[in-house]
C-alpha cells in the first residue's frame, strides 16, 4: 500500500487525486506519525525530510508539479520488477481498463474513449514486456484501440462471459466496465497488429439517428459521415459541422 507523508498542501491533494484517479490502494499520514502496518511504499516532498530505514518501505520524492510521475513511481515500485504488467480493456465509449502485475490489480480507469489510447501508453511506457489483452466486444471501438496501439503487444480476446452481475450495492456500469477488463487481462487472447472492421447499416442507422437527436431534429448526417463516425475517424458533432457546411 502506498502511504502519502506530507506537510505540502499542494502535494498532498496532487498526489491523492492522482491516486485516486488510477483506484489505487493508498492512505495518509502526518510526518512523524508511525506508518500502518501494510505500507509498502511512502509519498512525500523532500522538505518532509521523511525516512523510514527500519520499516523497510521503499521511498518516493517528489511535488505538486510532477505528482503524476510521482504516483506512477511510486506504483511501479509497489508491482516490484518480477511480475509481467498486463492491461486488459474492456471497449466501449468509455472502456473499463484494468493494470495488473502478475495477478494483483494495481489500477483501473474507466475513461472516455479519446483516451483511451493514452492511458493505455502511460501505463505500459518503460515496460518492455508489457501486454495489453482488448475485448472483442463493442468491436468498432476495439477495433480503434488496437489499430492505435501499432507498437504495443496486443492480444485480441474473447469476452463472452467477462462483464460480472453486480450485487447489492455494487452499481455502476463503470464498475462492471473495470471488472470486465480485469477478467480480460487475465485470459489468454490472440495476437494482433491490426483490426479491420466496416460498420454494419445498423451502427450506421444509430449514428445517423444519434446526429438528429443532437441537432433537435434539424438535420441527419449522411451514410458516409456516419460511416466515418463509426470508425472513429470523427465525432457526431464533427460530422454535424462538416454537414451543415456541405
Amino acid at each position: 500500500m502506498i502511504v502519502v507523508v506530507t506537510s505540502d498542501f499542494a502535494l498532498y491533494h496532487a498526489a491523492v487525486s492522482e491516486l485516486r484517479d488510477r483506484a489505487a490502494t493508498f492512505t495518509t499520514a502526518e510526518p512523524g506519525e508511525p506508518l500502518p502496518e501494510r505500507a509498502e511504499v511512502v509519498l512525500s516532498a523532500a522538505e518532509d525530510g521523511v525516512s523510514y530505514p527500519e520499516a523497510g518501505v521503499e521511498h518516493v520524492t517528489t511535488t505538486a508539479d510532477t505528482a503524476r510521475e510521482g504516483v506512477a513511481e511510486a506504483m511501479g515500485l509497489l508491482r516490484g520488477d518480477d511480475a509481467r504488467t498486463v492491461v486488459g480493456v474492456d471497449p466501449g465509449e468509455r472502456p473499463g481498463i484494468a493494470v495488473l502485475s502478475g495477478d494483483t490489480v494495481v489500477t483501473a480507469y474507466h475513461v472516455p474513449l479519446s483516451e483511451a489510447v493514452d492511458t493505455v501508453r502511460g501505463e505500459v511506457a518503460g515496460e518492455p514486456d508489457a501486454l495489453v489483452r482488448v475485448g472483442d466486444g463493442a468491436r468498432l471501438h476495439g477495433a480503434r484501440l488496437v489499430n492505435e496501439l501499432e507498437d504495443v503487444a496486443v492480444e485480441l480476446v474473447d469476452e463472452t462471459g467477462t462483464t460480472p452481475s453486480l450485487g447489492t450495492g455494487a452499481t455502476g456500469k463503470g464498475m462492471a466496465d473495470v471488472l470486465a477488463a480485469v477478467n480480460i487481462a487475465r485470459m489468454e487472447g490472440e495476437p494482433v497488429e491490426t483490426r479491420d472492421v466496416e460498420p454494419t447499416p445498423g451502427e450506421i442507422q444509430r449514428v445517423q439517428n444519434r446526429s438528429r437527436e443532437l441537432s433537435d431534429g434539424d438535420r441527419t448526417i449522411d451514410a458516409d459521415l456516419a460511416r466515418r463516425v463509426a470508425l472513429g475517424e470523427l465525432t457526431v458533432s464533427d460530422a454535424l459541422a462538416t454537414h451543415r457546411e456541405e
